[in-house]
C-alpha cells in the first residue's frame, strides 16, 4: 500500500495568486513557510525554515484568495506532486508542490472577541475560521494553466 499525505501548519510567504483554468475552474497558489528548532552541537537552539509551494483548486482557492494575506497561518493536508514544465529559454523544469486536499484557515489577528468578552475589559482575541472541505471537487490535469 502507498501513502502520499501532507500535513503543514505554517504562514504564507506571499499573498494568494487566483487564476481560472481555460475551463473555468479556480486555482491558487502561494507559498507557506515552516519552523522546525533543534540544539547544535554546542547546544545552542537553531530555527530552520522550509518554503513550501501550494496549490489549491475550486471553491478552497476561491476562499483562500479572500481570506488568506501574507503572514496568515493556515493549515493544509494534501498530497506532493512533481511537475516538469519547459521554460521560455528552453530549459527542462521541475517543481514539487502541495495539492492542497483540506485547509484550516489560522486565527484572523485583531478579531474583536464575543460581547461577553468584550464587556470584561475590552479585551481582543483572534476568531476562527470554519474548515473548508472540498474532496469531491475533481481536479484535471488539462484544466492546469501552468
Amino acid at each position: 500500500m502507498n501513502l502520499n499525505k501532507v500535513f503543514i501548519l505554517g504562514n504564507l510567504t506571499r499573498d494568494p495568486e487566483l487564476r481560472q483554468t481555460p475551463g473555468g475552474q479556480s486555482v491558487c497558489s502561494f507559498g507557506v513557510a515552516t519552523n522546525s528548532f533543534f540544539s547544535d552541537k554546542s547546544g545552542q537552539r537553531q530555527q530552520k525554515a522550509e518554503f513550501h509551494n501550494i496549490v489549491v483548486w475550486g471553491r478552497q482557492a476561491e476562499v483562500a484568495n479572500q481570506f488568506l494575506r501574507k503572514g496568515s497561518s493556515v493549515l493544509i493536508e494534501g498530497r506532493l506532486q512533481t511537475r516538469s514544465w519547459e521554460d521560455k529559454q528552453g530549459m527542462q523544469r521541475k517543481t514539487t508542490e502541495i495539492v492542497t486536499e483540506r485547509m484550516q484557515l489560522g486565527p484572523r489577528p485583531g478579531a474583536v472577541a464575543p460581547a461577553s468578552a468584550s464587556a470584561q475589559g475590552g479585551e481582543r482575541q483572534e476568531e476562527e475560521l470554519p474548515e473548508i472541505n472540498l474532496e469531491d471537487a475533481e481536479i484535471k490535469t488539462e484544466d492546469i494553466p501552468f
